[in-house]
């Protein structure tokens, strides 16, 4: 009997395939904006005086606002949020991996050499890596603890390989 593990789907698809082009779309908005003031209340003489001191100032915390702001949430959306609605099934002798766009990806169960937790996270959740590596191409995927029912996917996955998960 197949066991099957699935990511919770907290957003609609929609939002999760195309949250990046509002964030981008937000900061570009923002930026247009500092231009706006910008050639609204510039002076545009060759000196230098104070007046271009601050306009330079705005558009410089201006872009880093409208690119880092978006990079930022991107990042953090995508660590959090980017497994939402795949799925995982263990069936037979093959581990099998599903996104929600359903592109599938197949370890042999007798190829996984090693299943662990990465040691520096720099974005949560920590990925928990299952490595194959018995066959000519060395493969491995990961989970995170948003999975549903991660600690029991593990110890099934354990259990059926005879490796040991490392956990910190």
């Amino acid at each position: 009997m197949p066991e099957v593990f699935q990511y919770p789907m907290p957003y609609p698809a929609w939002w999760l395939d195309s949250y990046w082009v509002v964030t981008w779309f937000l900061g570009m908005l923002v930026l247009g904006f500092g231009w706006l003031i910008f050639f609204r209340y510039g002076k545009f003489t060759y000196g230098v005086d104070l007046g271009c001191f601050w306009k330079t100032a705005l558009l410089l915390v201006l872009t880093t606002i409208s690119l880092g702001g978006p990079n930022y949430y991107n990042t953090r959306f995508v660590g959090e949020h980017g497994q939402d609605g795949d799925s995982i099934k263990i069936s037979g002798d093959n581990l099998l991996y599903l996104d929600r766009k359903g592109v599938e990806k197949t370890i042999r169960l007798d190829a996984i050499t090693a299943i662990y937790q990465e040691s520096v996270t720099y974005n949560p959740p920590p990925k928990i890596f299952i490595v194959a590596g018995k066959e000519k191409v060395k493969d491995s995927l990961f989970v995170t603890r948003n999975l549903k029912d991660y600690q029991e996917f593990l110890s099934a996955l354990s259990a059926r390989t005879g490796v040991a998960v490392k956990l910190p």
